[in-house]
Formats: C-alpha cells, structure tokens, sequence
C-alpha cells in the first residue's frame, strides 16, 4: 500500500487513516476550497503534511455547528492551528452560533415540555 504518493504528499487514504476522516468528506472538503490538493504524477489527488492538522481542525468546527461556508470564511489562525480555539476575527462568528445554538435549545426545550404535557394529559394542549 502507497504510504506517500510523492515526497511530502500524502494519499487520500492516508489523510483519511491519519485524521479519521472519510475519503469522501476530504474530497468535500478540498471541493469546497478549505484544503489543497494537487495531482500526483499518477493523477490522483496528494495533500501536504499540513492538511492533517487542517482537517482535524475543520473537523472540530463542524462539531460546533460550523457549516463548511462559515469556516471558509475563518482566517487561517482558525483553520491552519490545530486546536486553535478562537482568533480575534472569529469570536463574533463564534458568538452568534453560540446564541442559534442557544435558541434551538429552548425551542427544543418548549417542545419537550409540550409532549410531555400531551402524554400526561392524553391530549394535544393549546398552544401557549
């Protein structure tokens, strides 16, 4: 099995074992400009050694609720380090996905309160 396909290039595959990433998510990825890739002589897709620590970085943005736009739009003190918790450009953004994530809580929280009110009262109440 090819570890590198040119010397400090790694394989999709390899990318995808390194961070724990699928294949088709590095491709979604570098599709939506948030890694580069180029083409290896054998003309399959080769990343630097660098996109491990940017697709476990992005991969930690997507667990906060970032979408891929939203982290495009992050500079690279976000996408580059990994582990990079915040960056002056990004709080505000980080800020108001905090406050949506917030307002589906609630949503949901008024939701459940509601079903429960229905299982115990064996009807739909009305609304409040």
């Amino acid at each position: 099995m090819i570890q590198s396909i040119e010397h400090d290039l790694l394989a999709i595959g390899e990318l995808a074992r390194k961070t724990g990433a699928s294949v088709r998510s590095i491709r979604h990825y570098d599709e939506h400009g948030l890694l580069t890739s180029v083409r290896a002589s054998n003309g399959y897709r080769a990343f630097p050694l660098a996109a491990v620590t940017q697709v476990r970085q992005i991969q930690r943005m997507i667990a906060t609720g970032f979408s891929l736009a939203d982290i495009r739009s992050f500079p690279d003190c976000m996408r580059m380090i990994e582990g990079a918790g915040s960056c002056p450009e990004t709080s505000d953004a980080q800020r108001k996905r905090l406050a949506s994530i917030e307002r589906q809580i609630e949503d949901l929280e008024r939701r459940r309160t509601r079903l429960l009110k229905t299982l115990a009262e064996g009807a739909v109440p009305p609304l409040d």
